[in-house]
């Protein structure tokens, strides 16, 4: 199924600010990132028909773009200033490396516990990241502690699944 050209414009409206949050994080740079969220918008342009709701989210599939986007900018030698020698330029590209994986880490660890369900979500937010034992999320909630466990192990498990559909490479 196409996106319509207006479709994408109101896309623009809608997600262009996260977007570039996202970018400006993953860059550090907010031309960098204006730069980015264009070419997004652009390549989205271009690839409208491509777009299948089927799929996934309007936002989901614009995140994917920007990704790739930012992904080529990494590897492009344009973005190191002319008669800069490689030796030099390269020692910049750790630290502008390291912000965009911490970035597209965090995006598709949020983009993941969207996609799982509610109550594995709620158990995997408390018991992983904000650590919290297994036997007081259990007493909160009035289940038994295997109940925590199992809701755990299966929502880790739906977790990693849905990283690997978002590209994660572990």
């Amino acid at each position: 199924m196409a996106m319509p050209g207006e479709q994408v414009r109101e896309a623009y409206r809608a997600h262009s600010g996260e977007l570039f949050g996202f970018a400006c994080r993953s860059l550090g740079d907010r031309d960098g990132a204006e730069e980015a969220v264009q070419e997004c918008f652009l390549k989205a342009w271009r690839s409208r028909d491509s777009f299948d709701p089927a799929l996934g989210s309007e936002r989901t599939w614009l995140f994917a773009i920007l990704r790739n986007v930012l992904v080529d900018m990494a590897r492009s030698d344009s973005r190191r200033p002319a008669g800069t020698p490689l030796e030099q330029s390269s020692d910049r590209i750790p630290s502008a490396e390291q912000p965009f994986e911490r970035a597209m880490l965090a995006w598709q660890v949020e983009e993941a516990l969207r996609r799982i369900g509610e109550r594995h979500r709620q158990i995997v937010i408390e018991t992983c990241i904000r650590g919290r034992p297994y036997a007081e999320v259990a007493a909160a909630l009035g289940v038994p502690e295997g109940t925590i466990k199992s809701r755990v192990y299966y929502g880790l498990r739906a977790m990693r699944d849905a990283m690997e559909e978002l590209g994660y490479e572990s």
